[in-house]
């Protein structure tokens, strides 16, 4: 049995409502559950002691200072096994060169050490508030969608769905290869990204798959008369080696250079390489993919954090889009309820599962929505978002419709467009081949989706 320091780790007389109004506490909610025997209370100020300026004992180094900026438990609720904590900002470590805030602090202290406690069966945290006078110290987001609308032309104010694929295979492909399937998508789409595990491979290396895939898209522009977006990978262990790629790549683009994005693999690469690629290059979008994250977010998990923690840090730390999943409408996990995790990146007030965070003004970070999603799957995914403003990556939707990928991303396109005008989707597709042609290459979906459309397409898909 642990030390009981409950007596100093915890207060319940502490006010939720009076811990927001004073603006000094960055507030958490965990699910937490002790290991048999524990005492609710006594665990959970460990858990808040481990999370802050304790350990397993009584030291002598503690003066009242110290006790001071001790976090609390203010709130516990054994029957749902929830804990709230309260961790005084000044805990959380600053940048000695401009005193700004760090993601990686912020993970230090409230899912750091506390994860392997004796004493704890599991902590998960599910939630968590930022006042005003923690969150204006943290980069957020310099570029997002309305970047790429202003390339593309569009309105900036509701400008719609950004068209975009994976190339497939996700490996394999060598670089003219590559650069071919880009072209062809290009004819169609708007937004092409290289998939989390490409970037310099021995069969494809960097340095001359770039300078293929800039030439393709300067033959897609030429051709449709159309701007076009490309989202590479610079990931890596090392920042030099990340910006090393990223000026390599912005130089090769050269005058299609903020027609570039760069995607980072935030959750295995850290927030060192986010805030990397955020702070080196300002004005680029910083394309934030986390793959690998379920290990620790899925449902199945009961350490760690939830995804809806994972995607608000994102925006803390300046992701200009992240993949937000599919909210249950395609291949991932997930269901429509996620569309809260959308609001809290897009909105400047937006509600989680227990805190109300306003923004204060930080740009939005963009959802980028990928994972299983084709034409018909569109429509029923932006009626339960309650718009279309999003960054949207079919792969199979595009290379796997039965006339190649430009009549793809052609129908994923009319998919919005139907979808925008409120018009039905079977009946849109009489006047769109393409579309049409999109029941006929995803007809699982058709038959579970829209009962009946065989006869109904059948012309119109000729």
């Amino acid at each position: 049995m642990a030390l009981d320091q409950s007596n100093r780790y915890a207060n319940l007389n502490l006010k939720e409502t009076e811990l927001l109004a004073g603006g000094r506490h960055v507030l958490c909610v965990y699910e937490l559950k002790p290991k048999p025997g524990e005492n609710y209370l006594s665990a959970a100020a460990h858990f808040a002691a481990e999370s802050s300026t304790g350990t397993n004992v009584d030291v002598c180094t503690t003066d009242d200072f110290t006790r001071g900026v001790d976090a609390l438990v203010y709130a516990i609720d054994e029957t749902k096994v929830l804990t709230r904590i309260a961790y005084p900002i000044e805990l959380f470590d600053r940048n000695i060169t401009d005193g700004r805030a760090m993601v990686a602090s912020f993970l230090t202290l409230t899912v750091g050490n506390n994860q392997g406690m004796g004493d704890i069966e599991y902590g998960r945290l599910l939630d968590f508030y930022i006042p005003p006078a923690y969150l204006q110290l943290f980069d957020g987001p310099v570029c997002n969608i309305q970047d790429m609308w202003r390339v593309l032309g569009r309105p900036l104010t509701d400008g719609g769905m950004v068209v975009g694929t994976i190339i497939k295979p996700k490996l394999g492909l060598r670089p003219q290869l590559f650069a071919d399937a880009c072209y062809q998508f290009w004819l169609g789409g708007d937004f092409i990204k290289n998939d989390e595990p490409q970037g310099n491979q021995v069969f494809a290396p960097l340095k001359q798959t770039i300078t293929l895939v800039a030439d393709a898209m300067k033959r897609a522009q030429d051709e449709t008369g159309e701007a076009k977006l490309f989202s590479a990978n610079i990931t890596a262990d090392d920042p030099f080696e990340i910006i090393a790629r990223g000026e390599y790549i912005l130089e090769t683009f050269g005058e299609n250079a903020t027609h570039v994005a760069f995607l980072v693999d935030g959750f295995v690469a850290g927030p060192t390489a986010i805030t990397t690629c955020r702070r080196y290059f300002p004005n680029t979008f910083l394309h934030y993919h986390r793959a690998g994250h379920g290990a620790i977010t899925s449902s199945q998990s009961k350490r760690g954090y939830t995804t809806f923690v994972h995607l608000k840090l994102s925006r803390l730390q300046g992701a200009s889009g992240i993949h937000a999943g599919t909210m249950g409408y395609g291949k991932m996990e997930g269901d429509p309820t996620d569309r809260m995790i959308a609001y809290m990146l897009e909105r400047d007030d937006a509600a989680g599962p227990f805190f109300r965070q306003n923004w204060l003004g930080f740009k939005a970070t963009t959802p980028i929505i990928s994972g299983g999603m084709n034409a018909l799957r569109l429509p029923g995914f932006f009626a339960n978002l309650g718009h279309s403003n999003v960054i949207q990556t079919s792969g199979g939707g595009a290379f796997g419709h039965k006339n190649g990928p430009v009549a793809g991303a052609k129908s994923l396109h009319q998919a919005h467009d139907a979808w925008k005008a409120g018009v039905d989707l079977l009946d849109y597709a009489q006047d769109h081949p393409e579309l049409a042609a999109a029941f006929e290459s995803f007809s699982h979906d058709a038959d579970k989706l829209y009962p009946g459309w065989r006869e109904k397409v059948k012309k119109a898909a000729a």
